[in-house]
């Protein structure tokens, strides 16, 4: 058994986090789990923030989603496969 987390950096969050949710809406038959990270709070937020996510699907769809995400400027994506060997 193995597991598929797409790991999403946003650079200016403020300007393509709005992008970034609108392709992820999109796809959410295929994310399992999300956990977002951003540093700062109230008046002091960053303008970076950190997206993983658990996904299933097949492989062609954890890799289109990835290259749409990638594609935003200011946006960075990779999709890391996990497995136990046994």
């Amino acid at each position: 058994m193995g597991k598929s987390v797409l790991l999403i950096l946003i650079g200016k969050r403020k300007e393509e986090a709005v992008k970034v949710q609108q392709i992820l809406t999109g796809w959410g038959c295929i994310i399992k789990t999300r956990l977002g990270i951003h540093d700062g709070v109230l008046d002091n937020c960053s303008d970076e923030g950190l997206l993983i996510l658990e996904l299933h699907g097949t492989q062609e769809q954890k890799d289109e989603l990835a290259r749409k995400v990638a594609v935003l400027p200011g946006v960075t994506s990779k999709l890391v496969e996990l497995s136990l060997e046994e």
